[in-house]
C-alpha cells in the first residue's frame, strides 16, 4: 500500500525533528532481528537517553539531506534502523556497540556526531567514552581535589598544636621553665 504524499512529508518532519535533537545518530542495519531483542536494544537506548527507530531509507536520506548532512547511498541499503542521542551521544554509540558485539542481527553502517558523518570504526571509539555521568563524576573529583587539599594544608597547624597539647596532657606534668 502506497503512502500519501502528505503521510511523507509528516514522515519527513517527524524524522527532522528527531535529527534536529540528536547530537549522534547511529544508523544500523537489523536484518533478522527478534521483536524481543528489538525492546531490550530499544530499551538499553532509552536509558542513555535516546531513542531507536525502524526508517524508511528513501525519507531518512530526504531529511538528512534538509539537515545538511552528507549520505552515502550504499547505507542506505537494505533494512535500516536509527539510534538518536538526545542526551548522552557515548552512552549511545555504547548501547548500539554492546548490542552489535552480542548480536549477529545488528550492524553498525555509519552515523553522525554533531552533523559530521562518522564511519562504524569511529562509533565503536566513541562508544569507549565514559557516559555522561561518570564523566562529571571525573570533573567533580578534579574541581574539587585542589579545595580538600588546600583544607589539609590550613588544618594541619592546628592539628600539630593540638597533638602537642595532648601529649603535655597525656604526660601529667606541664613543662618546667629552666
Amino acid at each position: 500500500m502506497a503512502i500519501s504524499k502528505q503521510k511523507k512529508q509528516e514522515i519527513i518532519a517527524q524524522y527532522a525533528d528527531w535529527i534536529g535533537r540528536s547530537g549522534a545518530l547511529v544508523l544500523t542495519k537489523y536484518i533478522g532481528l527478534a521483536v524481543s531483542d528489538l525492546d531490550k536494544l530499544r530499551a538499553d537506548i532509552r536509558e542513555a537517553g535516546g531513542e531507536f527507530h525502524i526508517v524508511k531509507n528513501t525519507l531518512a536520506k530526504i531529511a538528512l539531506e534538509q539537515a545538511g548532512m552528507e549520505i552515502k547511498e550504499e547505507d542506505f541499503q537494505g533494512d535500516t534502523a536509527v539510534g538518536f542521542a538526545f542526551q548522552d551521544s557515548p552512552g549511545l554509540a555504547k548501547a548500539i556497540v554492546d548490542f552489535a558485539d552480542e548480536s549477529d542481527f545488528v550492524e553498525i553502517k555509519m552515523g553522525y556526531l554533531n552533523g559530521q558523518l562518522v564511519s562504524p570504526a569511529e562509533i565503536v571509539a566513541l562508544a569507549k567514552v565514559p557516559p555522561l555521568p561518570v564523566v562529571r563524576a571525573q570533573l567533580l573529583g578534579t574541581l574539587s581535589a585542589p579545595a580538600s587539599k588546600l583544607a589539609r594544608i590550613l588544618a594541619e597547624p592546628g592539628r600539630q598544636i593540638a597533638g602537642v597539647l595532648k601529649a603535655y596532657s597525656e604526660k601529667g606534668t606541664a613543662p618546667e621553665a629552666a
